[in-house]
C-alpha cells in the first residue's frame, strides 16, 4: 500500500514538472537531436577526408563563394596547404567544392546549434522560466557548447601544418566534449522529467552504472583515436588480431606506454578489450536486475542498455571486418552515442537508489 502510495506520488510530481517545464524539456531534447546530427555530419566529414577542406576561421561564418572567382581564390588558399600538396595534389576544382561543402556544412549546422542553445535560453531568462537551481546548469551547458566549437578549430588546425593529418588526441578532445555535451543536456532534461528518484533493492545496480560510464566514455575516447590513427584498417580479422590474440604489433613501440596511445596494434587492442568490459559490465547489471523489483523507467533503462551494447558490438566487429567503410564507420560512432544516452538515462534512474 506503502508502495503504491509512494507511486502516484511520484507520478504526481513528475507530471507537475514536465508540465512546469515542458517548453525547457522540448528545447533541451532538441539540442540532444541536434548534437546527434551534428557528430553525424562530422563523422561523414572525417570519413570522407573534408576536414581540412576550409583553411580559414571565421567566429561568425560565412556566405559559401557564389562565383566562379571566388571559388578560384578558395581553391588557391587550400593549395597553400600541405594536404593539396602531398595528397589531394590532382585534385579539381570540382572535387575541391565536394570537400569544402562537408567541412562548411559541418562548421554552420555547429553555429546554427548555438543559436539554438542561446536564443532560447535569453528567451526563458527574461521571461523567468529558469530557476535558481537550474540556472548554473543552463550556464554550464552554454560553456561546454562554446568550448566544443573552440576544440572543432584546434583540432582542424592540428592538420594545416607538415603532416596533413589532424591529431588523433585532438580529434578525442573534440569528438568526447561533443558526446559529453550531449550527456550533459540529456542529464539536465531527465531531470525536469523525473524530478525524483527511484528507489533500487540495493547498491550494486547504482555503483555498476557509476562505474560503467567513465568505462564507456574511455571507449569513446579510444574509439577516436582509432578514428585518427585509421588504426581500423588493420588487423581486419576477428576474435583474434590476425593469428594471434595479442599481435605483435601491440608491443612494438618504446617507451611501452606509446603503444596504447599512438601505436595502431595497441591503440585497437585497447579499443577491442574495453569493448569485451563494457559488454560484460552490462550483461552483469541486466542479470542483477532481473532479481530485483525495480520501477518501468528503470526497467526501461537496463533493457534499453542490452539492446544498444548488442547492436554497437556487431556494427563494431562488422566495420573492423570490412576496414571501415564510410557507411558502417558513421554507424557504429553513432551506436556509441546510443549507447552513452542509454547509459545516462540508466544511471539517472538508479543514482540514488538505496536498499
Amino acid at each position: 500500500m506503502e508502495n503504491h502510495s509512494q507511486t502516484l506520488e511520484n507520478n504526481q510530481l513528475q507530471n507537475s514538472s514536465r508540465k512546469q517545464h515542458k517548453a525547457i524539456i522540448i528545447w533541451l531534447l532538441t539540442g540532444c537531436a541536434l548534437i546527434f546530427i551534428m557528430v553525424a555530419i562530422g563523422g561523414l566529414t572525417r570519413l570522407t577526408h573534408s576536414g581540412l577542406s576550409m583553411v580559414e576561421w571565421n567566429l561568425f561564418g560565412s556566405n559559401p563563394p557564389s562565383s566562379q572567382a571566388d571559388w578560384e581564390i578558395l581553391f588557391d588558399k587550400y593549395k597553400q596547404y600541405p594536404e593539396y600538396q602531398l595528397v589531394n595534389f590532382n585534385f579539381s576544382l570540382e572535387e575541391f567544392k565536394t570537400i569544402f561543402y562537408w567541412e562548411y556544412g559541418h562548421r554552420m549546422f555547429g553555429r546554427l546549434i548555438g543559436l539554438v542553445f542561446i536564443i532560447p535560453f535569453f528567451w526563458f531568462l527574461i521571461r523567468k522560466k529558469i530557476n535558481k537551481s537550474l540556472l548554473p546548469k543552463l550556464v554550464i551547458l552554454l560553456c561546454m557548447g562554446a568550448f566544443q566549437g573552440l576544440l572543432g578549430w584546434y583540432m582542424v588546425k592540428s592538420g594545416l601544418k607538415a603532416n596533413p593529418d589532424v591529431s588523433h588526441y585532438r580529434l578525442a578532445m573534440h569528438l568526447t566534449t561533443a558526446f559529453l555535451t550531449f550527456g550533459y543536456t540529456f542529464w539536465v532534461a531527465l531531470g525536469l522529467i523525473y524530478p525524483k528518484s527511484e528507489r533500487a533493492s540495493n547498491h550494486v545496480l547504482k555503483r555498476g552504472f557509476q562505474f560503467l560510464f567513465p568505462v564507456v566514455v574511455l571507449q569513446i575516447i579510444w574509439g577516436a583515436y582509432i578514428a585518427g590513427l585509421n588504426a581500423g584498417k588493420v588487423y581486419n580479422a576477428w576474435p583474434k588480431m590476425g593469428e594471434k590474440w595479442i599481435a605483435d604489433g601491440v608491443t612494438a613501440m618504446q617507451p611501452w606506454y606509446l603503444n596504447f596511445v599512438e601505436g595502431l596494434a595497441g591503440v585497437q587492442f585497447i579499443h577491442r578489450y574495453l569493448a569485451y568490459l563494457v559488454v560484460g559490465l552490462i550483461l552483469f547489471l541486466f542479470w542483477k536486475a532481473k532479481k530485483m523489483q525495480l520501477s518501468s523507467s528503470q526497467k526501461c533503462g537496463v533493457n534499453s542498455l542490452v539492446i544498444a551494447v548488442s547492436v554497437q558490438f556487431v556494427l563494431g566487429v562488422v566495420t573492423l571486418l570490412y576496414a571501415v567503410p564510410v557507411s558502417l564507420g558513421l554507424l557504429h560512432q553513432l551506436g556509441a552515442f546510443v549507447l552513452l544516452g542509454s547509459v545516462i538515462y540508466s544511471l539517472h534512474r538508479f543514482r540514488f537508489s538505496y536498499s
